[in-house]
């Protein structure tokens, strides 16, 4: 991981952070998260690269690429992790948890590539990921150089949500990062997701430049097969300023605690749907429903409503209930 920066300011440090530190934490000093793995956490502060030394008990799997971290400076101790301003996660297949994939990032660059593993779908559910997150995203469309018609990717891709930034490029072209120059600069973070073999660390080569090179697999294009060698989240400085954190591809991708990604991400439905008659309007079947009327008047989509309520209820049926005193945060609505 080089170079690295000289202030906190260049590392993503703001006042966001810095209201996080009690009058009795001056001795300590701030890290940024750069590398998680099963046993250890690596940081960077305003000297470089260093390692950390977590409390007994502790759990690497708390922590995300981005985390910013209160240490001591004398021991390296891990004392205590500040409040993200975004954080990217996702429950895995049978997994009881969250697992966390990236924090504080500006904007969350979705990365697809102009092949067979081109989804819409899929697409819109890291739209809603990116929401809940709370970064900005962006479609990245990678090897658009192979693509016949690139501009029909690119349409597909738009129609997912208005006025959302797509990005067709060639990830091995020096023009690829001037096309992202928009979204990364100075104290800037940006994170790639996406499948396996999209073409993800092949962009952060091209970021970063020679420095630091992420392994990449082959792929055949054809039908986007392939093996592919990312398997590790990790923060990387992008010369001229900015960090971008390349994490491993994502075979299958689930919507689960996301209910406020859905409403934000389907706004024109949820702004609708307070003009229904009734409260639990289902948009289905009910009398004054306001939801269908705009389905039969043209102004929404019969496909967009279907989509919304399929993931609605998958959301709802993937999303485990919080027994206990504490009770659960998640509403439960009706099935559909």
């Amino acid at each position: 991981m080089t170079p690295f920066h000289s202030t906190l300011e260049q590392l993503g440090w703001s006042e966001f952070f810095a209201y996080q530190i009690g009058p009795g934490e001056a001795g300590l000093v701030p890290r940024r998260v750069a590398s998680v793995h099963r046993a250890r956490i690596e940081a960077i502060d305003v000297n470089g690269p260093v390692g950390l030394q977590l409390p007994p008990h502790s759990s690497t799997a708390d922590f995300a690429v981005g985390d910013w971290i209160m240490a001591d400076p004398l021991t390296d101790m891990l004392v205590k992790r500040l409040e993200r301003k975004s954080v990217f996660q996702r429950r895995t297949e049978g997994g009881h948890g969250q697992q966390l994939v990236a924090a504080n990032v500006d904007t969350l660059l979705i990365v697809t590539s102009c092949n067979a593993d081109f989804d819409p779908e899929r697409l819109e559910r890291y739209l809603i990921m990116a929401k809940q997150a709370g970064s900005n995203p962006v479609v990245v469309l990678t090897k658009a150089d192979m693509a016949k018609d690139i501009g029909e990717f690119q349409s597909q891709a738009e129609a997912l949500q208005h006025d959302l930034p797509v990005i067709a490029l060639n990830g091995r072209s020096a023009d690829a990062a001037s096309l992202l120059k928009p979204w990364y600069g100075v104290g800037q973070t940006i994170a790639l997701v996406g499948s396996s073999g999209v073409g993800k660390s092949t962009l952060v080569n091209t970021l970063v430049g020679s420095d630091t090179k992420q392994k990449t697999g082959t792929i055949r294009e054809y039908d986007a097969q392939g093996r592919h060698t990312t398997t590790a989240r990790s923060l990387h400085a992008i010369p001229g300023g900015g960090w971008v954190i390349d994490t491993p591809g994502i075979r299958t991708l689930h919507v689960s605690d996301v209910t406020d990604g859905i409403d934000t991400h389907f706004s024109d439905i949820t702004e609708l749907a307070t003009f229904c008659r009734f409260r639990d309007c289902t948009h289905a079947h009910e009398p004054g429903c306001a939801v269908q009327a705009a389905v039969k008047s043209g102004t929404l989509a019969a496909d967009r409503l279907e989509r919304w309520r399929s993931l609605v209820v998958e959301n709802r049926d993937r999303t485990p209930a919080i027994s206990g005193p504490r009770g659960n945060k998640i509403v439960r609505k009706k099935k559909y």
